[in-house]
């Protein structure tokens, strides 16, 4: 737990929050690190973005002006601080100890006495900051206001769970890869090395762990026996109601997990397209497609645009897996509470409505298209469909289903099951 460790956190923070970088783009950062100290710096680093609008909150109270720009790294290692000290179990004296020796690991010597001085008034006075901070709904919740009243207006009953649903740390799920072993199997194996976990009430090949853990220290990783999934997302692949020969689509495919799950299911024996517009990222499906030893053609092509990759043969099974706000998963990503824009879910939508429309022109009569967000937004969502239906008479509303997070212990998702007449 050293002051070099604390330094990289705050440094990482900081890109997030001041460069607008995704946690995707920092965490990459800490894998040459110890197992111990890689998973002590992605808890500070996921518990201070959880607790950023807060944490923020009380940081402005202590501070008697606010810190330059190019001062944002003693910032974010303050904020890093104040989560260890309200949020951690770890001794104060070892915080205030390692924390304001990481000013000198940013090269910020001046600010060592600063970041002393205002984690020791934050612990004396702990009490009447957070009374003052909690007067603010977004610090309260811990999201920003524009979303807080979006989701007032979609979700009236609900918003509040939602926010404080989103800043809870997700349960790890696997989902157990049928051609290889059995649900039930995997979890005896489990229970026989000591990890405890349970069935899932709506994922027929779900297993919700009870701690998180090192997963490649799982049985059976290397074999391919699992992979890392959401309950919620393991429901696409479900609700396609996928076969053996149908000639499937998975859209925006990438980093692969949904087309393994179709894969899986089908025994290897469909033929399957995935698509993806960043190359990197189709990498990333290809790899995890081989661990899983399963073949799809990948194929780099914006979905949207079918003259470019449509070869005429029409699809049985479409996964149209959108691009969207991803204010549903929140809880795995707290960055996107810090980097999402009002103006992102105009531009979203209309994309969404680019794809479907796309989408629908190469699937089979008979056929099924799947729409899915991990977004909660109407606009994304019942409302995106609802506008679709209206355009396209030949489509049939199968199944709606909205799950906000937490739901069963699930991310937030939607899925709109398309038939085509």
């Amino acid at each position: 737990m050293s002051a070099a460790l604390r330094a990289r956190v705050a440094q990482g923070i900081s890109r997030v929050v001041s460069q607008g970088k995704s946690l995707t783009e920092v965490l990459p950062d800490y894998d040459h690190l110890e197992p111990r100290d890689r998973a002590l710096a992605r808890e500070l680093t996921f518990g201070t973005l959880r607790q950023y609008l807060q944490l923020m909150a009380l940081t402005k109270q202590l501070l008697q002006k606010p810190l330059k720009k190019k001062d944002n790294d003693v910032l974010c290692l303050i904020l890093v601080g104040l989560y260890q000290l309200f949020h951690t179990r770890i001794p104060d004296h070892a915080v205030l100890s390692e924390t304001v020796q990481a000013t000198l690991k940013i090269k910020k010597k001046w600010a060592k006495n600063l970041v002393n001085a205002l984690l020791r008034k934050a612990l004396r006075e702990s009490e009447q900051l957070h009374t003052f901070a909690n007067q603010s709904q977004e610090s309260a919740l811990n999201m920003p206001g524009w979303i807080i009243k979006q989701l007032k207006q979609d979700w009236p009953e609900d918003y509040v769970n939602i926010c404080i649903n989103s800043r809870l740390r997700a349960a790890l799920t696997l989902r157990v890869n049928s051609r290889q072993t059995s649900r039930d199997e995997y979890l005896h194996q489990l229970e026989q090395a000591g990890i405890a976990a349970s069935t899932h009430v709506f994922a027929d090949h779900a297993l919700v762990l009870e701690k998180s853990c090192d997963v490649t220290s799982l049985p059976g990783y290397l074999k391919g026996d699992f992979s890392v999934q959401d309950a919620a997302a393991q429901l696409a692949a479900q609700l396609l109601d996928v076969k053996p020969g149908q000639r499937i689509l998975d859209a925006c495919a990438a980093p692969g997990g949904k087309t393994a799950h179709i894969l899986e299911l089908t025994d290897n024996k469909s033929d399957v397209l995935a698509l993806d517009n960043s190359a990197r990222r189709l990498i990333r499906l290809d790899e995890n497609l081989k661990r899983l030893n399963l073949k799809a053609k990948s194929l780099v092509a914006d979905a949207s645009d079918p003259d470019i990759w449509f070869e005429g043969d029409k699809f049985d099974r479409i996964l149209c897996d959108a691009p969207c706000s991803a204010l549903g998963i929140i809880r795995r990503h707290p960055d996107i509470a810090i980097l999402r824009r009002p103006t992102d879910i105009v531009q979203l939508t209309q994309i969404q409505e680019q794809l479907l429309d796309a989408l629908w022109a190469v699937v089979k009569s008979g056929g099924v298209l799947l729409y899915s967000t991990c977004s909660i937004l109407k606009a994304e969502n019942t409302q995106q469909i609802a506008k679709f239906l209206h355009r396209h008479s030949d489509a049939k509303l199968k199944k709606e289903w909205q799950i906000l997070p937490g739901d069963e212990q699930m991310d937030g998702f939607y899925y709109a099951k398309l038939q085509k007449r």
